[in-house]
């Protein structure tokens, strides 16, 4: 079975269907639903997924959506703080959110999804070893 690491990005879209890039993130995200994917999302994800339905009185949907999704929180450990310092270390432009998302995914041994062509190409690079 796949295990996939959810950026903050995708699932915001995927949960906001007034989102400019919900189909996108539906398109992405429901095969893996459906195949019964291994889904991970790290905490820093969560904080920031979870930002505006807190605002909005909806932050039951989104856990509500986690919880029936089976997706699993890893928590940002040291060695998932390391691994993000390594990436921002060797590319300058990587802002720390999206670091710690690629972290959690190559740490937990997981694909990244993610709708940032940019984090997507070095999540890629990271990957392969380079």
């Amino acid at each position: 079975m796949a295990r996939v690491a959810l950026d903050a990005d995708l699932l915001i879209a995927f949960l906001e269907s007034g989102d400019a890039q919900h189909a996108r993130a539906v398109e992405e995200l429901r095969p893996r639903l459906t195949a019964g994917a291994e889904l991970l999302i790290g905490a820093t994800v969560y904080a920031e997924v979870i930002v505006r339905p807190l605002q909005q009185g909806s932050a039951a949907t989104v856990d509500g959506f986690l919880d029936a999704a089976g997706v699993r929180l890893v928590i940002a450990d040291r060695a998932v703080a390391r691994r993000a310092a390594e990436l921002r270390a060797e590319h300058a432009s990587l802002r720390l959110p999206d670091a710690m998302s690629l972290a959690t995914a190559l740490v937990s041994d997981a694909d990244l999804l993610t709708l940032d062509r940019k984090l997507k190409r070095i999540s890629r690079q990271a990957q392969r070893g380079g």
